[in-house]
């Protein structure tokens, strides 16, 4: 039994790119689609009503903070995370890998997971106060402690405990324990990193397909090596031919680690010109609307990111012709919607005006808002740019739309 069945119904001509169905035990996904990000179990400021009411059809949730609370046996008894949310839909969990890198290495700095090369200072490791804070997170042979930063208590974290937790949480999507390293690393430290995440893969795959959950719950194996072609390739072919003695494979696959802006989709490239076609992929943790573009041609199935929710939260709101911030004085009297072009029911509904004085007030009810907004408007666009694969037209509806976004 396959706890996942998925089918390409038709790709981009002369590229990696496609459209298909990911039918999951919860549903299935139109793919590509954007993943809605729910860290602990919720999406901020919104119900769950609302967030399938923005056309969401898959939500993530993570690991480590719901380990931590209220805890995976305790979600457990509650009948699992699909219960425990009240959400019905396709459900995914991460492993726990990307706190590897955010209370690691980018703990107490001002580090993401995508820098820009022309900035040579995001290349280089910080060497001030802020990186002498000390980590939450130190990475061994077998697994990663972790300092709770709710309590301070200690954890530790193996392939084995990480895919039990993802067990007992029930998402249909889990993914294998993997380093995400930082953009700053050596490429001997990515080498090194990299051997310890296969190793790891091994180890999560083994777990989970000994275990009765294995037919319900589908295991996705991590392709790390940040900015080295050599190591992505490397990556993409041992987690693509991984087995367990059985002759079990990945059920899909994630593109994680860090990446530069500038060659992201060279990285994207690499890694999808070698891995299956059979099987869906996911590129973790990005969501900028040329990014998924990018991702979309090169062949990914499935993207997720929590800039739409997070940049609502701070009145930064998308629309066609770009973002904007709605603390901007020229909406205060603005009688319009957020985008003309935009059917959620904030745009159908209320005025940037009245945002403008949410906002000003600081009431919860801003947030709420333009979260709907902005999940609504990424949401759909990949649900426009799967339409265009289908009737043939993905590389105009791309030009089009960039270029009124962008200029």
């Amino acid at each position: 039994m396959l706890p996942l069945n998925f089918n390409i119904e038709k790709e981009i001509e002369g590229e990696l790119g496609r459209a298909g169905t990911l039918e999951t035990p919860h549903g299935i996904i139109p793919t590509p689609a954007f993943v809605t990000v729910g860290t602990k179990g919720t999406v901020k400021a919104l119900s769950m009503e609302d967030v399938k009411n923005t056309g969401a059809d898959v939500v993530l949730a993570n690991t480590y903070h719901l380990y931590l609370q209220p805890g995976d046996e305790r979600i457990k008894k509650f009948g699992g995370l699909h219960r425990f949310m009240n959400w019905n839909g396709p459900l995914m969990t991460d492993s726990g890998g990307f706190q590897v890198f955010s209370l690691g290495a980018a703990y107490g700095k001002a580090l993401n997971k995508v820098v820009s090369v022309t900035d040579p200072s995001q290349l280089i490791p910080e060497r001030s106060s802020e990186s002498d804070v000390p980590r939450l997170a130190t990475i061994g042979s077998d697994g990663v402690s972790f300092r709770s930063h709710i309590d301070g208590s200690l954890h530790y974290i193996t392939p084995e405990k990480s895919i039990e937790i993802q067990h007992n949480l029930g998402a249909d999507i889990i993914f294998a324990f993997d380093e995400c390293t930082s953009p700053t690393e050596t490429v001997q430290y990515q080498d090194e990193a990299l051997e310890r995440t296969h190793r790891w893969a091994q180890k999560s795959l083994e777990y989970h397909k000994s275990k009765p959950n294995s037919e319900f719950q589908g295991l996705f194996g991590i392709v790390q090596g940040g900015r080295e072609e050599n190591l992505r390739k490397e990556s993409a072919l041992k987690i693509a031919e991984m087995k367990t003695p059985a002759g079990e494979g990945f059920d899909g696959f994630g593109i994680g680690g860090s990446f530069a802006k500038e060659d992201m989709s060279t990285a994207v490239k690499w890694v999808n010109e070698v891995l299956p076609n059979d099987k869906p992929r996911h590129l973790l943790g990005i969501g900028e609307q040329e990014d998924l573009f990018m991702g979309v041609e090169n062949g990914v199935d499935l993207f997720d990111c929590v800039a739409p929710t997070r940049r609502a939260r701070g009145g930064t709101l998308y629309t066609h012709e770009g973002t904007i911030n709605i603390g901007n004085t020229r909406f205060i009297d603005a009688t319009g919607p957020i985008d003309p072009q935009c059917g959620c029911s904030t745009c159908r509904t209320y005025s940037l005006g009245y945002l403008s004085h949410l906002y000003r007030s600081h009431e919860m009810l801003a947030s709420t808002l333009g979260s709907i907004h902005n999940l609504y408007f990424i949401i759909n666009l990949v649900k426009k740019m799967r339409q265009a694969i289908l009737d043939g037209n993905f590389k105009e509806f791309k030009e089009s739309f960039l270029k009124q976004y962008l200029d």
